[in-house]
């Protein structure tokens, strides 16, 4: 059967495997099994530590697919935040057999990816938190912890932590992406999302993009898990109890429908793109209202 990796949120700094929707919920509703991976913090080790981790666990699966009922050539990636730009990443350079400083080498491709509000820009998303703080830190935000300074100090290896600074002209065998993100969110602004769609369109990609209407970081966590300190800018919990929310859907260069997202249509998708029996669609058509 297909198998999708589940990848978590957390600043980098934080969170662990656990940190995840219902993922029971997700093997029946899709048809794919799924892994959730742990990978190195910042706290513990810098970029691109974890982007090595991430690839490291695809081609474990991959090279233990027969053992384990999986089939190597159906893999995707999902992930939310921290863990939604660590996905964006290893599919982007899942052709690439070793990068450099990684300590293994092979085959970590994968065929889709669904991410969610994850920072593809890391300069521009520092850049973006000072001008809305006058005054903070920069060198205190996450991405700064990933990359073990600021941004502006660290040019060359931001570059390199950004997917956007990835995406070459799509092959055969590139993969799809499905990306979502909040309006309201203002850890990571929904323009880093726009501008990863357009990209990828750009460059000859398959990707989609929902725009959930008001919703703040965080929307695909579990209730409850989040540190009371951030409760003010998260969403965490909100579309599980929702079931689905008014949003924007946009395909290819620049066609948008008017219809909602939940759950549902990332099971769609990986259910499309790898090739399993679909769930029924409920929300995001283009068969909606376009606008």
């Amino acid at each position: 059967m297909p198998a999708v990796v589940w990848l978590h949120g957390g600043g980098w700094f934080t969170g662990d495997r656990t940190l995840a929707p219902d993922l029971a919920v997700r093997v029946r509703a899709t048809g794919c099994a799924l892994a959730t991976v742990d990978y190195r913090l910042s706290g513990e080790a810098i970029f691109p530590a974890q982007l090595h981790d991430v690839r490291a666990a695809i081609r474990f699966l991959r090279g233990s697919a027969a053992e384990l009922g999986l089939d190597a050539e159906r893999v995707g990636l999902w992930g939310a935040s921290a863990g939604g730009h660590l996905a964006a990443l290893a599919a982007l350079t899942g052709r690439v057999t070793q990068l450099p400083g990684e300590p293994d080498a092979g085959d970590a491709s994968v065929r889709a990816v669904a991410e969610s509000y994850a920072p593809v820009d890391l300069a521009g998303v520092v850049a973006a938190a000072e001008a809305r703080l006058p005054g903070a830190d920069g060198a205190s935000t996450p991405e700064a912890r990933l990359l073990g300074g600021h941004p502006t100090g660290r040019p060359e290896l931001a570059a390199q932590a950004s997917p956007l600074n990835w995406i070459g002209t799509a092959r055969q065998g590139s993969p799809a992406f499905q990306i979502s993100h909040g309006t309201g969110d203002v850890l990571v602004p929904c323009e880093q999302s726009k501008k990863f769609h357009e990209a990828l369109v750009a460059a000859g990609y398959d990707s989609e993009l929902f725009l959930v209407d008001d919703y703040r970081h965080g929307f695909l966590n579990p209730a409850g898990r989040m540190d009371v300190n951030v409760r003010a800018v998260m969403d965490d919990g909100r579309l599980a109890a929702a079931g689905k929310a008014p949003a924007s859907r946009v395909v290819g260069a620049g066609n948008s429908f008017r219809g909602t997202f939940g759950f549902a249509d990332i099971d769609t998708f990986f259910a499309r793109q790898l090739s399993t029996i679909a769930p029924a669609r409920d929300s995001g058509s283009p068969s909606g209202e376009k606008s």
